[in-house]
C-alpha cells in the first residue's frame, strides 16, 4: 500500500494511512502469487467483508500485505472501485 501510494498507482485511496481501518487498499492478488503471502488474519478478514467490489478468494488490503524480497514481481490489480 505504502509504494501504491508513493507511486500514485490508481485506485488505492488508503484513507486510513495503513492502519486496516478502512478497506480502501482493496486489491485482487495474482493467483500464482496467492500461497506466497501470509495468511489474512481476522481484522482483514473481517474489513473485507465491506469492500466496495466484489471480494474474491484473493482478496488482499495491500496494507496488511509485508513486502520482501521474495515477494519481487508480485502481481496485484486494483478493483474498478475502493468506495
Amino acid at each position: 500500500m505504502e509504494a501504491a501510494v508513493r507511486n500514485a498507482v490508481p485506485g488505492i485511496l488508503a484513507e486510513c494511512g495503513g492502519n486496516a481501518m478502512c478497506a480502501t487498499c482493496h486489491v485482487y492478488v495474482d493467483e500464482g502469487w496467492s500461497g506466497c503471502l501470509a495468511d489474512v488474519e481476522e481484522l482483514e478478514d473481517e474489513l473485507l467483508i465491506g469492500v466496495a467490489a466484489d471480494r474474491r478468494a484473493t482478496s488482499r488490503l495491500s496494507c496488511q500485505i509485508r513486502m520482501t524480497a521474495t515477494l519481487d514481481g508480485l502481481i496485484l490489480r486494483v478493483p474498478d472501485k475502493q468506495v
